[in-house]
Parts: structure tokens; sequence; C-alpha cells
């Protein structure tokens, strides 16, 4: 290797007097938001896919309207086109109040807790279970991008 020894770079490699439970508390907290990225991707998908069909009534009343129902036109225009999905929420205010309220916190204690318990380095856990899980010297199972077992190539 040139540069460096065959493994992971000084970022992902545990800081001096950091044990065992740390790093695996560490990553379980990781682990955690990761969840909490995910919830919080369907959440805007839920605010995304009720807007795209609330968007779609407009078309709905239109089509009513010209096909003779004035009447479900207007039941639909008043009773469910515009309709808070919660009361007093439309979609938007439920994602502010959800990234307010605990992603947002969620995130900086995180971020927080890595700084000060491992040297603001991350990912610690996921790249200990790397090193003990790949195979030194294959070609696919380098330790570092752009290293001379790897290529650039997908295999």
């Amino acid at each position: 290797m040139t540069g460096h020894e065959d493994g992971p770079d000084r970022a992902h490699r545990r800081p001096e007097g950091v044990s065992d439970e740390t790093v695996e508390a560490l990553g379980s907290l990781s682990k955690a938001l990761e969840t909490t990225e995910r919830a919080r991707g369907h959440l805007y998908s839920f605010h995304q896919l009720t807007g795209t069909a609330d968007l779609e009534l407009d078309r709905t009343v239109e089509l009513l309207r010209k096909a003779g129902h004035p009447e479900w036109a207007e039941t639909v225009r008043t009773q469910v086109l515009g309709r808070n999905v919660i009361p007093g929420h439309w979609t938007f205010q439920i994602v502010e109040a959800y990234d307010r309220t605990y992603y947002r916190p969620f995130r900086d204690i995180e971020h927080a807790a890595v700084e000060e318990l491992a040297e603001g380095r991350d990912h610690l856990y996921e790249a200990e279970l790397k090193e003990a899980r790949r195979t030194v010297g294959h070609p696919d199972h380098t330790a570092l991008p752009g290293t001379p077992a790897d290529d650039g190539q997908a295999r």
C-alpha cells in the first residue's frame, strides 16, 4: 500500500481510549437516527402524495361539472379539496413540526455525542464491522476507495 496500511482511514479508526461499549452505543444511536431518516422520508412521501392527490381534485371537479354532475363537483370542491389532514394542519405543517420537535434535536444530539465521545469520528461501529468481515487482499474487499485493488470498475 502507498501512504497507509491496509485498513480504514483515520476518520474511521477508533480514537485511543474509546471503549467497545462506547463504539457500540454510538453505533446504536446512529442506527436509530438512520431509522428516523427513513421515517422522515416516508413523511415527505406522505406530504407529496397527499398534495398530488389534492391537486388532482381540481381536475375531478372540472370533469364532474362537464359530465353534468355539478352537485358532486361542489361536494368534492367544498368537502375534500384543500381539507386539513388533521385538525388545523396541512401536511407541510406536520413535516415542519416533526422536523422542529423531533428530527433536528435527535440529529443534533447524535452529532454532539459523536463529537464528544469519539472525537467526531462517524460510523466507527460500521467501519470496524467492515474491517472484521472483509478479506484482506481480495480485490473486492478493499479497505478504502481508490486503493490499488480498487480499479474503480463495478464488478
